[in-house]
């Protein structure tokens, strides 16, 4: 457990860590968040993830809190604080403290911002070794789910809803039949050619910074990256699937509700993938904060 958070301006011991009761966050999920993933000591992705969320605080009107420096400076001092070396870092900014009415508070409303530090950093390698499963549901979310707000209701109800029929994760699917990503990760395929397919970055869904290095991280070693919508039934005659995280890395799926994926084992091309995204993790050194 956390021993510390930062609350608006202040290092306080987590179980005092609070937030007014009219901070727009907890009654509109008027806030972004940003994930980023802690690797001994190392912040993953670190520009990559402090890029998304400034994203985020533009696309819905707040102003940027602290720069990045300042905001790298604070972050490293919670996770310090809190001795954490693999784990994940949390940030949340939202529109501040007002009397609750829909349209925006007094422009001078600071906005209220919570860092906290967790150990541990998802899925074991032995989960890895032997994939997880996915159940489908409807897509129900918002149409702009490439904001990454903390408005996630239609998330939780579709992880829940896996976690009960014993999935790992939920496989949304739109109206069309078509799949835009899971509840909380990104979702590729791998075609019979060998091609990596996932969706191309749009309204529908979040443009996840692991996404991204994996994109990189498979062209280098000169395969192919395709970004093109697909269907329920494409993915369930891939020859493999797999999801991608901050904490997840690239973790292979082996069924779609209760349907084996390929041979039902984690495939060769997406282990290769996982191996070498953590050999990327393990060589990370060099300034890790920018501070």
């Amino acid at each position: 457990m956390p021993r510390l958070a930062y609350v608006n301006g202040r290092y306080v011991p987590y179980r005092n860590a609070m937030v007014h009761c009219e901070d727009r966050g907890y009654q509109f999920a008027d806030a972004v968040y940003e994930v980023l993933g802690l690797y001994r000591g190392y912040p993953v992705d670190l520009e990559g993830h402090w890029a998304r969320l400034f994203r985020s605080l533009r696309a819905i009107g707040i102003e940027a809190p602290f720069s990045a420096a300042t905001l790298s400076f604070i972050a490293r001092e919670v996770v310090r604080r809190n001795r954490i070396s693999t784990g994940t870092l949390y940030i949340q900014v939202s529109r501040g403290v007002a009397p609750r009415n829909h349209p925006f508070p007094d422009p001078d409303t600071p906005p209220g911002i919570v860092i906290v530090a967790r150990p541990g950093l998802g899925p074991t390698a032995d989960v890895a070794a032997r994939g997880v499963s996915l159940l489908t549901q409807p897509d129900l979310r918002w149409k702009r789910c490439d904001i990454k707000s903390t408005g996630l209701l239609a998330n939780v109800l579709a992880k829940q809803a896996a976690r009960e029929q014993g999935a790992y994760e939920a496989l949304l699917v739109d109206s069309e039949g078509m799949v835009t990503e899971c509840s909380s990760s990104n979702v590729w395929i791998v075609d019979e050619a060998g091609a990596f397919i996932t969706r191309p970055l749009g309204d529908a869904i979040l443009p996840g910074v692991t996404r991204q290095v994996l994109a990189g991280l498979i062209r280098e070693n000169g395969q192919t990256v395709v970004e093109r919508p697909f269907s329920l039934t494409e993915a369930l005659a891939a020859r493999e699937v797999f999801v991608s995280s901050t904490g997840s890395f690239a973790l292979p799926v082996v069924s779609i509700d209760g349907r084996p994926v390929g041979d039902g084992k984690p495939g060769p091309m997406v282990a290769d993938l996982r191996a070498r995204y953590v050999r990327r993790l393990e060589s990370l050194d060099g300034d890790r904060w920018g501070v």
